[in-house]
């Protein structure tokens, strides 16, 4: 499942700007927050292409970064956030 950066971020328990932020500093976004390095990080990031039809405008196109489930870890680890515990599951007690 690939998330979006304000899912990741919400994930990593920071707001999307500080991690967009954060991920600029790093060289790991270019100015249109999409990957900088695409073909380096293709197996953490991605993009998503979209598109939609504006009466006036014609043909719409968009790009959006997204996060990969195995770019999660290694995200926090390049950005040196500690990942929150995952929650213990004491249903299956007797």
């Amino acid at each position: 499942m690939d998330r979006t950066l304000a899912q990741t971020a919400k994930h990593l328990g920071i707001t999307r700007p500080k991690l967009i932020s954060l991920m600029r500093e790093k060289a790991l976004l270019n100015l249109q927050n999409l990957p900088a390095y695409p073909n380096r990080d293709r197996e953490y990031l991605g993009v998503k292409n979209g598109n939609w039809y504006h009466e006036k405008l014609g043909m719409q196109y968009s790009q959006s970064t997204r996060v990969k489930q195995t770019g999660i870890r290694w995200l926090a680890e390049q950005l040196g956030l500690n990942l929150p515990e995952i929650p213990v599951n004491n249903r299956d007690v007797a």
